[in-house]
C-alpha cells in the first residue's frame, strides 16, 4: 500500500493526537506549559476551523499547524501579541488580508517524510481558497548565534537567503518558496534565535 499524508481541520476531539504530536516534537527541556491545552485547541476550533490544520500519515497523527487572520501592515510585534498567547481570539481579523501561521510541528519519526511540507502546501492552497494576498509567519533562525560574533543579523538573513549559510528554519522555509520579508527584534525568547524572529513572505499568484 502506498504511503499517504492526509491534511485535515483538527477539531477538540483531536486533543490527545494534538498533544502526542506537540509532547514527541517538543520534548523536555521544553516547557510543559508551552504546549498547546484543551482551551487553546477549542479557541482555534471556533475562531478560525480553516486553519487548524492536522496531519495524518497513513491515518496516524503525523504534525499539526496552526494560523489566524490578520490585515498585515509591517508593524513590529511579537509572537505572543499575534498569536493572542496562543488563543488567537484577541487577534484574529475575519476580514484580513493576510494568513499567518503560528505554529507547525511534526513528530520525530515522521520527519524527512513531507510532512511540514504538505502542511505548507495545504496553507497555500487556503490562501488562494480565500482570495488572501499572502500567507507570512515568524521564522526562528536557530543557527544565527554561531555567528552572532561575526555577522548581523541582517547580514546572516542575506547569508542564508543567497544560500551562502544554512539555517535549520529558515533555509527550510525559504525551500518552501517563501522569502524573507522583514526581521522582528524580540520576537521571541529564543537563545538560539538572539530573540529575533524573521517574517517570511509567500504571495498569492493568483492575484
Amino acid at each position: 500500500m502506498k504511503d499517504t499524508i492526509h491534511i485535515r481541520q483538527y477539531e477538540i476531539k483531536d486533543f490527545e493526537k494534538l498533544l502526542t504530536i506537540q509532547k514527541e516534537a517538543f520534548p523536555p527541556p521544553f516547557p510543559e506549559e508551552l504546549w498547546w491545552s484543551k482551551e487553546q485547541i477549542q479557541a482555534h476550533v471556533n475562531t478560525f476551523p480553516k486553519g487548524a490544520m492536522l496531519a495524518e500519515w497513513n491515518g496516524e497523527p503525523a504534525g499539526s499547524a496552526t494560523s489566524l487572520l490578520i490585515t498585515f501592515d509591517g508593524s513590529s510585534h511579537t509572537w505572543e501579541e499575534v498569536a493572542d498567547n496562543g488563543f488567537i481570539i484577541g487577534s484574529h481579523d475575519p476580514k484580513g488580508d493576510t494568513l499567518y501561521g503560528i505554529d507547525v510541528c511534526v513528530r520525530p519519526k515522521f520527519r524527512g517524510r513531507g510532512i511540514a511540507g504538505a502542511l505548507y502546501q495545504a496553507r497555500k492552497k487556503l490562501v488562494m481558497e480565500l482570495g488572501l494576498k499572502r500567507y507570512i509567519a515568524g521564522c526562528r533562525i536557530p543557527d544565527y548565534h554561531k555567528w552572532k560574533d561575526e555577522l548581523t543579523v541582517e547580514e546572516y538573513v542575506d547569508n542564508v537567503k543567497t544560500g551562502k549559510l544554512h539555517d535549520l528554519v529558515l533555509s527550510f522555509m525559504i525551500r518552501q518558496g517563501l522569502q524573507p520579508l522583514q526581521i522582528m527584534p524580540d520576537y521571541l525568547e529564543d537563545d538560539e534565535s538572539l530573540n529575533y524572529g524573521v517574517i517570511v513572505e509567500w504571495k498569492n499568484p493568483t492575484l
